[in-house]
């Protein structure tokens, strides 16, 4: 995938992974019969090596559930460290600084409880810091995505 300002693109895999750990927020972008339709969610991510599986929580129905029901295909969006940087009272030099991931994958319905409950001290983990472990019962009380992407890239802009 080509990129416009490949001097902004990020290639360097820590980079990548430093990116996506700093973004406690992810949008997710899916297609259902009323149109698109995006929506934020908190997510924890796994690496394994170059592979990125974001996790999210969320209630067992809804738009966002149908619709991945229907078409597991999505995108995703991830942003952070956004700073408006430009030269007071000259509107043409504002710029912002930030880092990004964006790309797209399949979603998947986790269903195994150590799967989830693994998912979900993913999430905690990424959200607070802190390590979290979960019972049985506690997973069974909320549906937990995989969101596993095929395709991603990153990029940045810092001002001088």
């Amino acid at each position: 995938m080509k990129m416009r300002r490949a001097e902004r693109q990020v290639t360097d895999l820590a980079a990548i992974q430093e990116i996506v750990k700093a973004c406690n927020v992810c949008r997710l972008a899916m297609q259902d019969e009323e149109g698109l339709y995006i929506v934020p969610l908190s997510p924890g991510a796994k690496w394994e090596g170059e592979k990125l599986t974001l996790y999210f929580h969320c209630a067992g129905e809804g738009r966002k559930i149908s619709a991945l029901r229907a078409d597991h295909r999505c995108a995703f969006e991830m942003d952070c460290g956004w700073r408006l940087t430009g030269e007071e009272g000259n509107a043409c030099t504002y710029s912002c600084d930030y880092q990004s991931v964006t790309g797209v994958g399949t979603v998947r319905f986790v269903e195994d409880p150590q799967e989830k409950m693994a998912a979900l001290a993913v999430i905690m983990t990424h959200q607070s810091g802190k390590e979290f472990s979960f019972t049985e019962k506690m997973a069974q009380s909320v549906t937990v995505l995989a969101l596993e992407a095929e395709a991603y890239t990153a990029k940045a802009h810092r001002s001088e």
